[in-house]
């Protein structure tokens, strides 16, 4: 590992969100380096199916060192369970030699370092992805109790096209007093960029997908300091 601290990042090719966030919200010093897969949208596939570019996705961003390569897909992490979370971190740790890490378990490192457990999901997605992250969550120990997804099918300017004043509207009118925090998940939205306000409103921690992997990594890479504008999990 190089002696600069680097994260390697593995995102949907459609994605244009995450890298810049990425950029813009690590700490001094910490290098972002990204490499992007077909995997979403009309190339979605089952991980056997992408296990192959998996691979050499995480043999090239070896080249560059980092201290930690993530897998930076919120849904296609968390869609074949904790098993499916198991064979992804195999795999990028195998071909790249590096820590390896999934936006499934960022997002669950998150959520326990925050003690919750009730959950209110947001995404930009259709029923049956929501559905897919509602089961991976319950097989970690984490209740959904009301969910949203906006059931949007184009990804990445599409995604985009939804503003953190918007999300921060749909969040508050979907709360739940029952949740202890909010979930929005995603890797290709402004979202992050709502998470202050949503905590302001509602008195509750907010994960969200890109927040969550950014603090997770930072953790690996053994960087522990405040960031502002990222709620809670980085204050």
């Amino acid at each position: 590992m190089s002696p600069t601290p680097r994260i390697g990042l593995i995102v949907p090719a459609s994605n244009t969100a995450a890298e810049v966030q990425f950029q813009r919200f690590a700490p001094a010093g910490v290098g972002v380096h990204t490499t992007r897969l077909r995997m979403t949208g009309q190339w979605s596939r089952p991980l056997n199916a992408l296990a192959d570019d998996i691979t050499r996705a995480a043999e090239a961003l070896s080249d560059a060192s980092p201290g930690v390569i993530v897998f930076h897909c919120t849904a296609n992490s968390m869609a074949e369970g904790e098993t499916g979370e198991k064979r992804i971190l195999e795999l990028v740790e195998k071909a790249s030699g590096c820590r390896a890490l999934t936006t499934g378990l960022a997002v669950k490192e998150a959520l326990a370092h925050l003690k919750l457990r009730k959950l209110v999901l947001i995404s930009p997605y259709v029923k049956a992805t929501n559905e897919h992250e509602i089961e991976f969550l319950g097989e970690a120990g984490y209740e959904v109790v009301h969910d949203l997804g906006l059931g949007l099918t184009g990804g990445g300017d599409e995604y985009l096209r939804i503003t953190p004043r918007e999300w921060t509207e749909l969040t508050v009118q979907n709360q739940r007093p029952e949740a202890d925090g909010y979930f929005l998940s995603c890797t290709a939205t402004s979202m992050i960029d709502s998470i202050d306000a949503i905590e302001r409103r509602l008195d509750r921690p907010v994960v969200n997908s890109n927040q969550a992997v950014l603090w997770a990594a930072l953790r690996r890479l053994e960087i522990a300091q405040p960031i502002a504008g990222l709620g809670r999990l980085l204050a």
